[in-house]
């Protein structure tokens, strides 16, 4: 069973069709569920997923008070029931992706994490520069200072649950980082990280400015390393 973890924040305009668009694909993959976490909006994205309840049973939706991207990540992805997990955006996702990153992982001594990459050989980001750039940036940054081995850790990802639950619990940051901790995280234990070339084309502008999100980013950065230096010595 995989589980489509589906962030959502202001997302009204584009829910219904997104959500369709994705069960639609999965019902010929097997058994599956989509989980909407709508997160701090004030618009009627909440109502809006819920509508769609009856006409798409494997549909669930979940709410958080405020808007935090990562939050909403780490609360899908611990209320998932299948033994994969798949985080896509409401304005980016992949079942093309997917397929792929699922062959990856059932390979002999797969990886129990396989991210989108938009950086590796055969990916193509048709995003302004400046969101090129910051991608490049905050990447390296990790591999320099983290140790990271996959190209990037934002955007599409497929992972497998069992191993990464008990990570997700102890992982203490959201808003942008969540996923970044947890695949951290998740070498830190040893556990093998892969990555698939992707396309990004994406629906709408960014909900979040690049202006707000580097000081806040990098302070968050900064705190990280301190927190996985912490417990790596405890």
């Amino acid at each position: 069973m995989i589980s489509v973890v589906m962030p959502a924040h202001d997302e009204e305009e584009f829910i219904a069709s997104a959500v369709r668009d994705v069960a639609e694909g999965m019902r010929s993959r097997g058994e599956f569920e989509v989980i909407v976490v709508e997160n701090g909006s004030s618009d009627a994205t909440a109502e809006a997923a819920k509508a769609l309840v009856e006409d798409i049973p494997e549909l669930r939706v979940l709410s958080l008070g405020a808007a935090d991207y990562g939050k909403a990540l780490r609360m899908g992805f611990l209320a998932a029931r299948g033994e994969v997990a798949a985080f896509f955006d409401v304005d980016y996702y992949d079942l093309g992706f997917l397929d792929r990153a699922v062959a990856l992982m059932e390979a002999p001594d797969g990886p129990a994490v396989v991210v989108g990459s938009k950086r590796g050989e055969g990916a193509l980001d048709t995003r302004p520069w400046p969101r090129r750039m910051v991608t490049l940036v905050f990447s390296t940054i990790l591999k320099v200072a983290f140790g990271l081995t996959v190209s990037d850790t934002h955007g599409m990802k497929v992972l497998r649950r069992q191993p990464l639950v008990p990570l997700a619990e102890a992982c203490r940051f959201g808003t942008d980082l969540f996923d970044t901790e947890l695949i951290l995280r998740a070498e830190r234990a040893g556990l093998k990280s892969g990555e698939v070339p992707v396309i990004v084309q994406e629906l709408r502008p960014s909900r979040s400015s690049i202006a707000r999100r580097i000081p806040r980013t990098m302070a968050n950065l900064v705190r990280l390393r301190i927190a996985l230096w912490q417990d790596r010595s405890g």
